[in-house]
């Protein structure tokens, strides 16, 4: 899922929210009407004040039997239709709720025809929100608004067939961008080329029963985060995800190389700003205490600014609190980078104690008191935050590394671009600089593959006790 279909995915919560108040308004508003009243006397027993309080609690309730009505699912196959048949069931199971509460307390509320029209108006406000919804987000595929790059490969009737589809129907939000009727490593080319200059979403593959070609592709898509779709089975327990899509009669089944998407995805963002922006908070006299030593001791910048890869190969600047003398610091904030370059490589050759792309340089002597201090606690890590609450970076995931590491990265290496980079993860709560490049990769992918929210809140609970044994940390 691309940033358009996860907005249109989430903002389904807010508007469903709003139209169960919208409809709690309405039939409080029809009860008071004058025709409404000369047919029967008022008799509701709340407040209009205290009526509201009681819809805001009632609808937040919906919302839970709405998602276990599975109004919230990432299905890209379900039909309208079938939607509005679950709004009904959904809304019928909310009013039976309150009917029910109701009944044991009826001095709480009185009015029946509140209750009753509630659940009318709301099916129909719920109606007329999704649609407005699946309307306006067919209208702006229709202009090219958030439409999929996608590439078809195959050299059957399913590819002709695919491509003259997505051409026809641009509502379907997919633009084809090229075809070829087959893989290899001239196309391979030509793909990273797209992907560079135009990007590319996802490549749909009808040739999968040729299984050594599926293979490569599948293969290529994992090295350069591009999602792979098949039309057959061969497949189909390979994943640890994956997700079916039928387009005009023909069966396309995506690989994901991890659980995190859809809502899922949502979620970690959400906790990823209230946390950090909580964090932040809270440690505001810290950050700002550290902020001091480091500028007493060696000056400005007070943050340094490295350059880092990110998700699918994006770049983006870490923050960390600067724990090197300036004239060692490599960067466009500082002089003599070339000079200082050339001497972090004699280190590296010297004393790191790490062997592949990645390196640690141990009793590093370019680092001050200060930073010793900082770096033995992981408090110069603390801006992240700011790269978490900005959305570079999360809480929790694998370590960014330098785009010259990235470089010496094997194909396999490379799943851990599959997501965003965290300040902590599943191998700094494992023995951070202690393990080799390989281990490192091996837990950030088994975490990429098998990513919960559970997994989340316990490598979060387990850092602080990570930091305070200092395993790895230098």
């Amino acid at each position: 899922m691309n940033a358009f279909q996860l907005f249109f995915l989430f903002i389904r919560l807010p508007l469903d929210y709003i139209a169960l108040l919208l409809a709690a308004i309405t039939a409080y508003t029809i009860r008071l009407s004058e025709p409404v009243k000369e047919l029967r006397s008022v008799n509701i027993g709340l407040n209009f004040e205290q009526y509201m309080q009681a819809a805001v609690v009632i609808a937040v309730l919906w919302l839970v039997i709405f998602a276990f009505a599975g109004l919230y699912s990432t299905d890209p196959n379900r039909k309208f239709s079938n939607e509005l048949n679950r709004i009904f069931i959904a809304c019928s199971a909310g009013f039976a709720a309150v009917a029910v509460v109701i009944f044991l307390r009826g001095e709480l509320f009185n009015s029946r025809f509140i209750v009753l029209a509630a659940w009318g108006i709301s099916i129909v406000y719920l109606f007329v929100a999704r649609l407005f919804v699946r309307l306006l987000q067919q209208w702006l595929h229709a202009i090219g608004v958030g439409n999929l790059r996608v590439v078809v490969i195959g050299d059957d009737a399913a590819a002709v067939l695919l491509s003259d589809v997505f051409a026809a129907n641009k509502r379907l939000g997919s633009r084809v961008m090229k075809t070829f009727k087959s893989f290899n490593g001239k196309v391979a080319d030509s793909l990273l080329k797209m992907k560079l200059k135009d990007g590319l979403d996802e490549i749909v593959f009808t040739n999968a029963d040729d299984e050594k070609e599926t293979l490569k592709l599948l293969a290529f898509c994992e090295e350069h985060h591009v999602t792979f779709k098949y039309a057959a089975d061969l497949f189909a327990t390979y994943a640890p995800a994956r997700a079916i899509n039928v387009v005009s009669s023909v069966p396309l089944i995506e690989i994901r190389r991890t659980r995190l998407f859809g809502w899922g995805r949502i979620l970690k963002r959400l906790s990823d700003v209230v946390i950090s922006l909580l964090l932040i908070i809270l440690l505001s006299p810290i950050l700002i205490l550290i902020a001091v030593f480091v500028m007493f001791e060696t000056g400005f910048p007070l943050i340094f600014k490295n350059k880092r890869v990110g998700a699918r190969g994006t770049f983006f600047n870490t923050l960390k609190f600067r724990t090197m003398h300036q004239k060692y610091s490599i960067g466009s904030q500082f002089k003599g980078t070339a000079a200082a370059l050339k001497y972090e490589k004699e280190l590296i050759a010297k004393k790191s104690k790490k062997q592949g792309p990645v390196y640690k340089v141990i009793d590093d002597p370019r680092v001050t008191r200060v930073g010793k201090f900082l770096r033995r606690w992981s408090l110069d890590e603390l801006p992240q935050l700011f790269n978490v609450l900005f959305g570079s970076m999360s809480l929790v995931g694998p370590r960014p590394h330098q785009p010259r590491e990235v470089e010496k990265y094997e194909s396999h290496h490379k799943k851990v671009l599959a997501i965003k980079p965290g300040i902590t993860g599943l191998s700094q709560i494992s023995g951070r600089s202690d393990l080799s490049f390989e281990e490192e990769v091996q837990l950030d992918t088994l975490y990429i593959e098998q990513w919960s929210p559970w997994t989340d809140l316990f490598i979060l609970m387990k850092t602080p006790f990570a930091v305070i044994k200092r395993d790895g940390a230098y």
